[in-house]
């Protein structure tokens, strides 16, 4: 039997960093850089499908530069939904399974309570319409694929808000964060080991012939603020050593601290349909954290 193969974009970045590693049980993981793999030229990614001869297409990559898309639209959409669009009309010709990853930043934020995979979304800036986008082009393509929503993603690499706070609290005395959204910081090993938990449950339901595509909420259990978040990688760096100059963590609303795009104040997305479907529990946020902050002061 041949080992199966799977195309990963994406790989340099924190998820597709995570995944490079944790898809390779699966099968044989091909993770061309951005030199092979150009987001912006939909033809060259139809050709990329081809020349791997992929059965499984896993799309770690995205335009995550939320205020910068207010003013680059084209470019956002063209990583955001061309280059899905592309890579999902490719599997449905090919007969590859396509994995996909999506945002809260599809809703609003505006419910009280948790979104639900049913909930209408209601893209407000260009990064969330560009995210919208792609999704909704994944599902027209006829390819079998699943899309997990994320929301708060960080790790010990990459460009984040846990490495953020950790080099602003050695910098500064005092910082100001954000108290009035709420979500639920997700680790990128966490979606990675999860992706792929999930990636082998679809591909033995494929070879049964009872595969079906879905959209599902994939992120840790619990909920916090981004002052909660901050307060908390602050107190676990200190707890592993770290000799940090901030004194005080002050709270403040979203609009003391104005940006060009608008964020959801409200960004809980109900995990309940992913964890039936695949029977697992997820852990919570502050137990991924802890995680994460040994592994980046080991």
């Amino acid at each position: 039997m041949s080992a199966l193969r799977i195309l990963l974009t994406g790989a340099s970045g924190q998820v597709g960093w995570e995944l490079a590693r944790t898809l390779l049980p699966l099968g044989q993981v091909f993770a061309p850089g951005r030199g092979e793999c150009d987001l912006l030229r939909v033809d060259a990614l139809a050709a990329l499908v081809v020349a791997t001869k992929t059965d499984v297409i896993v799309n770690a990559a995205a335009y995550t530069a939320v205020d910068q898309a207010e003013k680059d639209i084209d470019t956002a959409m063209a990583v955001n939904a061309r280059a899905p669009e592309a890579l999902a009309l490719a599997a449905k010709r090919h007969g590859a399974l396509l994995v996909h990853y999506s945002t809260d930043y599809v809703y609003d934020g505006t419910k009280i309570g948790v979104y639900t995979e049913a909930d209408a979304t209601a893209p407000r800036s260009a990064y969330d319409r560009s995210k919208l986008a792609g999704e909704e082009a994944v599902r027209a393509s006829g390819a079998d694929h699943l899309i997990f929503r994320t929301s708060w993603v960080y790790a010990s690499r990459g460009k984040n808000f846990l490495k953020t706070i950790l080099r602003l609290a050695a910098e500064r005395e005092e910082l100001r964060i954000v108290a009035d959204q709420i979500g639920a910081p997700t680790w990128a090993r966490l979606l990675a080991d999860s992706t792929a938990f999930a990636l082998r449950h679809e591909l033995t339901s494929r070879g049964k012939g009872d595969f079906q595509s879905g959209t599902y909420h994939l992120t840790a259990a619990g909920e916090t603020s981004w002052h909660g978040f901050a307060s908390a990688i602050i107190a676990g760096a200190r707890a592993r050593g770290a000799d940090l100059k901030c004194k005080s963590i002050v709270p403040i609303t979203t609009a003391e601290y104005p940006l060009p795009a608008q964020r959801p104040a409200n960004s809980r997305l109900a995990g309940g349909k992913f964890a039936a479907h695949y029977g697992l529990c997820m852990p919570q946020w502050e137990v991924c954290m802890h995680l994460c902050l040994s592994e980046f002061y080991q």
